[in-house]
């Protein structure tokens, strides 16, 4: 009897540990580390500990009459050691997150519209931070709304102590930005790529770091949810390009963009120069980091320089793609038209006059070879 052979089965599983796997399979990965903080929660002597980590943490107690005459007022938090642990925790579920939209929205744009890989890097960076962005706006937009925080603009009030969705707020942030560093990795970022995006990454951590820990939460949502606004929109008008839209939709979304853009610049500085030297001149309390308070003249100057002069540096840059931009349109060359002149009454004569006269010597040369082959056929006989 032959032996049968049997089918060769090739796993496409990458090996355990290999950066193949860790790429692929890093959601189920973080997840399951995320997973362990919650079921700690559940268990009473690990309680205390994952409470740390999941809960926000610094929590000022509000004050109630004895009476009972006041409702109770909601409870306020100020910062600590403690959100370097919520920070963590955030940053995980932000990983998680990220993976899912990628896989279950991003990925099915991408094979709809059937971008090149050139094009897919730049659809789906600007589908993650058009996501983020609109986020992070409709967030701000919320914040500034329920906790008036046009009023700081009145009240010479400072430090102010944070209510849970502003704290809430500022931890996603650090997280999101957090998490951009290990999403290089994890998406395969090319070379070229990396060092635009760990720009992006680090100036978006420093601003948002600097905002929490000097106390100035207020101020730094109103800034960053003007910013938001200006880039989401921007993002927008990029996937418009990329999703071969009609040339119009995509040009009337481009300006719309740069309109808000140069808009929110505006905004920021006036916002950022207003409460740093004129609000915060006029507040009371003295330079004590214990308490948070950082008051000082030549802080409040150096945070109303460093916003001004980033907004004039982002003015330069656009500035400079635009002209870019514009330098790389090619300007349609029209060939001059080659206009056939009629030829004068005078050269047609001249024309028609030597072809006349070409003619009459062709008929006199005929002539005389016929002349000259009768004479010879008559000498012949």
């Amino acid at each position: 009897m032959v032996a049968i052979k049997g089918r060769k089965t090739s796993s496409k599983n990458p090996p355990i540990l290999s950066h193949e796997f860790v790429i692929q399979n890093h959601a189920d990965i973080v997840s399951c580390v995320a997973m362990v903080f919650v079921v700690g929660l559940m268990v009473q002597v690990t309680s205390p500990w994952a409470y740390t980590f999941i809960a926000l943490n610094h929590n000022v107690s509000s004050v109630i009459n004895d009476d009972g005459s006041l409702p109770p007022q909601p409870i306020k938090y100020t910062t600590g050691w403690k959100d370097a642990c919520a920070v963590f925790f955030y940053f995980l579920i932000t990983i998680v997150m990220h993976a899912v939209i990628q896989e279950y929205i991003f990925d099915k744009l991408c094979k709809r519209y059937r971008l090149s890989k050139s094009k897919m890097s730049k659809f789906n960076e600007s589908n993650q931070l058009l996501v983020f962005y609109a986020i992070s706006f409709i967030w701000g937009c919320d914040i500034i709304y329920r906790d008036n925080l046009w009023s700081i603009m009145v009240d010479n009030v400072y430090p102010i102590p944070m209510s849970f969705s502003l704290k809430l707020y500022f931890i996603g942030q650090l997280a999101y930005w957090l998490h951009c560093y290990p999403e290089l990795y994890f998406q395969r970022a090319k070379k070229e790529e990396m060092p635009r995006k760990i720009y992006l990454a680090t100036l978006g951590l420093i601003f948002v770091l600097a905002a929490y820990i000097m106390n100035f939460q207020q101020i730094g949502v109103m800034l960053l949810t003007a910013h938001y606004a200006s880039e989401a929109l921007l993002h927008y008008s990029k996937l418009v390009h990329f999703s071969d839209r009609k040339d119009s939709v995509a040009n009337l979304t481009y300006t719309c963009s740069k309109c808000v853009f140069l808009a929110a610049r505006l905004i920021i500085s006036f916002l950022a120069g207003f409460y740093f030297i004129a609000h915060l001149g006029g507040a009371k309390g003295e330079f004590n980091i214990a308490e948070g308070n950082f008051n000082i003249a030549p802080l409040r100057i150096a945070a109303s320089f460093i916003v001004a002069f980033f907004q004039t540096y982002m003015i330069y840059t656009f500035y400079k793609f635009e002209k870019k931009r514009f330098g790389e349109i090619e300007v349609p060359v029209t060939k001059p038209k080659v206009v056939k002149q009629k030829p004068k009454k005078k050269e047609v004569i001249k024309k028609a006059a030597s072809s006349e006269d070409d003619d009459a010597d062709s008929d006199q040369a005929r002539r005389k070879s016929l002349r000259a082959r009768a004479s010879t056929a008559k000498g012949t006989k």
